[in-house]
């Protein structure tokens, strides 16, 4: 097997990577992470019919689940929150 050469910008590198080419050896994963969410937890909320229409409306336009949807949101709002972007 060829060992590939490494590259020396990271347009080369994305270069490389658009075309195709095989860039496991120019990639160090010894210091990676695997983020978790953790355990689930089921969250019930009441809220009025006329906000979830409106969630279904956009959840429509861009063709996602409606707990998806509020799942994403939940997660940006308690980053920005927590000043993390």
């Amino acid at each position: 097997m060829k060992k590939n050469i490494l590259t020396k910008t990271a347009e080369e590198f994305d270069r490389r990577f658009d075309e195709g080419e095989d860039i496991t050896d120019l990639i160090d994963i010894s210091k990676a992470v695997i983020t978790r969410g953790g355990k689930k937890v089921r969250l019930t909320i009441d809220v009025s019919e006329s906000l979830v229409k409106e969630i279904d409306d956009i959840r429509m336009k861009i063709g996602v689940d409606r707990g998806a949807l509020v799942k994403i949101w939940l997660y940006e709002r308690v980053k920005q929150e927590k000043g993390v972007r």
